[in-house]
């Protein structure tokens, strides 16, 4: 299987890519196979992938999602839509995740609800909650309701626009932590926007051992702890230090998209690795 990723950070550091690929080396690992990757530096490089790939993963990233004249944008959205008009035409198929800046980059461009700057940054790892009282999304079993995610946005989409949902046969999934004290709209998480494409608002990506020796680094820990409190720190380690947090929604939402995509490419393949 051949995947392209759609590298959306702009060239900042980050520890996204390191934790796609390590997804995709894991599936790899498991299955007996080996996957071929390239990267595409969309934002900083005004490069993306033709349809050749099997599967594609584009990233998080810093900034706004929010309309702008970047050179980049027309493209990315000629690829998105090539790829939609692509699935409802062709027999063999094409499968996209879309991660956090990605998602509401395509959720606006389909008008799927109102994307927005949020009065302050969302940041931690927070419970996610199904919309229908369960879990019945493929890629999600095996995760408990809520199960938890980690959450980064200075931007959130809300509000779904159910006509556009209907339209396009798109499903909300998931929305963000319950917060009955706070008067305003819950954040749209997880979209299924086809059989073949599926994004989040949240990072599945993020690793637990990754992410904890990040936070004990001494400058990342007080970073946080000036800028949300040492109560918030002490609980994001404590939840990475939980198999049964961010070591399960890592180890089952991506990986599950990568075993989905390449058994709709060669039905036969998992059987016979």
């Amino acid at each position: 299987m051949r995947i392209a990723i759609l590298d959306m950070y702009d060239n900042h550091a980050n520890e996204g890519m390191r934790c796609i690929w390590q997804a995709i080396q894991l599936v790899e690992q498991t299955e007996g196979l080996t996957f071929v990757a390239d990267v595409f530096n969309v934002r900083a490089n005004n490069h993306v992938p033709d349809l050749s790939y099997d599967a594609y993963i584009s990233t998080g990233g810093p900034g706004s999602p929010l309309p702008s004249d970047e050179a980049w944008e027309a493209p990315y959205f000629a690829f998105i839509d090539a790829l939609f008009t692509h699935n409802q035409t062709q027999e063999q198929k094409k499968h996209l995740f879309l991660i956090c800046h990605s998602f509401q980059l395509v959720s606006r461009h389909f008008n799927l609800g109102t994307l927005s700057k949020r009065k302050s940054t969302s940041f931690g790892i927070f419970p996610v909650h199904s919309t229908c009282g369960d879990l019945t999304e493929p890629l999600f079993e095996g995760l408990p309701n809520p199960f938890y995610a980690v959450d980064s946005r200075d931007y959130q989409l809300t509000e779904p626009n159910d006509e556009a949902f209907e339209a396009m046969g798109a499903k909300l999934l998931c929305l963000e932590k319950i917060r009955p004290h706070v008067n305003l709209e819950r954040a749209i998480m997880a979209i299924r926007f086809s059989d073949e494409v599926f994004g989040t608002q949240f990072h599945p990506e993020a690793d637990d051992e990754g992410m904890l020796r990040y936070f004990l680094q001494d400058e990342k820990r007080r970073q946080i702890i000036d800028n949300y409190s040492q109560a918030k720190y002490d609980e994001m380690v404590a939840y990475l230090r939980d198999p049964d947090k961010i070591a399960l929604t890592e180890a089952v939402i991506l990986p599950t998209f990568l075993r989905t995509a390449l058994v709709a490419q060669t039905p036969s393949v998992l059987e016979t690795a």
